[in-house]
């Protein structure tokens, strides 16, 4: 090398299923975004989207970047025969309509709404066993005895399984999502445990049929309109869904907003200063933390046709990677996106691609929200702050959520 000159920037490795990058993927995103927003990783064939502008119109476009394979890119689950699996997440135009609005008659706003007192209910009694072990220890657990059940508990409540079955479900829900070093796929564990939830909402849907109750499942075997109903298999695959993305990233959303918060004392005291004035700050917590470090990190798409998105020729048949937690932090879009920041301007904040855009908005979006502004609120209300051990922390490692399997925190609980 001549005197006097920078070192060659090596090439960019962009290795969805590897541990350190599970441990910290933006400087890659960031590379990425500087350098190469649409980026083709040979190893596993993909073209990397990275930037806000070009994934946000890769959401709004399907009948370029179709659905029609899944979301996920593990080789096993990219199929034609992925609806089965992913429901309407694997699905385009009508076909995608007609699921979304069959399930939304049953999966309703004033459904999620009236889970409310439930939701309380669960904070109240995780809480009182989290904040147990705390004053027992010093320190708790917040993903095993606090965000790791509470979600579960909330959508297990909603669709009818029976509380002597929710933690099998929750640990089957659990091996779905984990990804094993060195397996560039869906591990074994992980397909057996799918089939065996599969097996398990079988069974439940056929019982429903034969003897309805009040929960969603009953409601989505009833949802009607114009004389079509959904069949067996939809109603499964919904539920799969529904246990799957739904637990997993409302369990790493409370996780991460810990994470993050702890990390900037300032901020947690603004958000514990008044314990009778909690919601003015919780919500704003909320979002900047889907924003900062979003759960569900990142989807594919099926490219149909020969295209061009940021001056890169993408050919059709391509398995398209749309980086959600990169489009996040765009400095295109974000002042400062590096820092986390619970006053970030609501235009901003509105942005965030968290939750998707357009037909595939995320249904469950309300019901996360609401899960996250009940505990969070509740946690102000009866802590002063916390402490995170983040030297002891563990993350999941997984290509589909981003967060954390354990989190060692230790809470000062506000006296009587």
């Amino acid at each position: 090398m001549t005197a006097g000159t920078a070192p060659a920037t090596a090439p960019i490795d962009f290795d969805p299923y590897d541990y350190d990058f599970h441990e910290d993927p933006y400087p890659t995103y960031a590379r990425l975004r500087a350098e190469d927003p649409v980026h083709h990783a040979a190893r596993d064939d993909l073209w990397v989207i990275s930037r806000h502008a070009d994934v946000f119109a890769v959401m709004r476009d399907d009948e370029t970047y179709s659905n029609q394979m899944g979301v996920s890119l593990d080789a096993s689950a990219w199929t034609a025969e992925a609806h089965r699996v992913m429901s309407f997440l694997a699905l385009d135009g009508a076909a995608q309509s007609r699921i979304r609005r069959l399930v939304s008659r049953a999966f309703t706003p004033r459904r999620v709404r009236e889970l409310t007192p439930n939701v309380q209910a669960l904070t109240d009694h995780y809480l009182d066993r989290t904040l147990a072990a705390n004053a027992e220890h010093g320190e708790a657990d917040w993903i095993g005895d606090f965000a790791g059940r509470l979600p579960m508990d909330v959508i297990s409540e909603m669709m009818g399984v029976p509380q002597a079955d929710r933690d099998e479900v929750r640990r089957l829900a659990d091996l779905t999502v984990h990804r094993e070093a060195g397996v560039r796929d869906v591990p074994e564990a992980g397909v057996a445990a799918s089939m065996e939830l599969f097996t398990y909402f079988g069974d439940m849907v056929t019982r429903r049929r034969g003897q309805p109750t009040e929960d969603l499942t009953s409601a989505l075997l009833a949802a009607e309109m114009e004389g079509d109903r959904l069949r067996d298999g939809e109603v499964i695959a919904f539920l799969f869904l529904m246990v799957v993305a739904g637990n997993e990233t409302t369990t790493k959303l409370l996780g991460n907003a810990l994470h993050h918060l702890a990390a900037h004392p300032e901020q947690q005291r603004e958000v514990f200063a008044d314990p009778a004035e909690p919601e003015a700050y919780v919500a704003p917590w909320v979002e900047e933390t889907l924003r900062f470090d979003t759960s569900s990190q990142m989807l594919t798409r099926y490219v149909v046709h020969d295209t061009e998105l940021s001056g890169t020729a993408v050919p059709a048949g391509a398995k398209a990677l749309i980086l959600l937690g990169s489009a996040n932090r765009d400095e295109r879009v974000f002042t400062d996106p590096t820092r986390y920041d619970i006053h970030r301007d609501r235009s901003e904040l509105a942005e965030s691609l968290s939750f998707g855009t357009g037909r595939h908005f995320c249904l469950g979006a309300n019901l996360a929200r609401l899960e996250a502004k009940v505990v969070l609120t509740e946690l102000v209300r009866r802590v002063s702050g916390f402490e995170v051990h983040a030297d002891r922390a563990e993350r999941v490692h997984s290509t589909s959520v981003r967060g954390f399997a354990r989190l060692p925190v230790s809470f000062t609980e506000r006296s009587a």
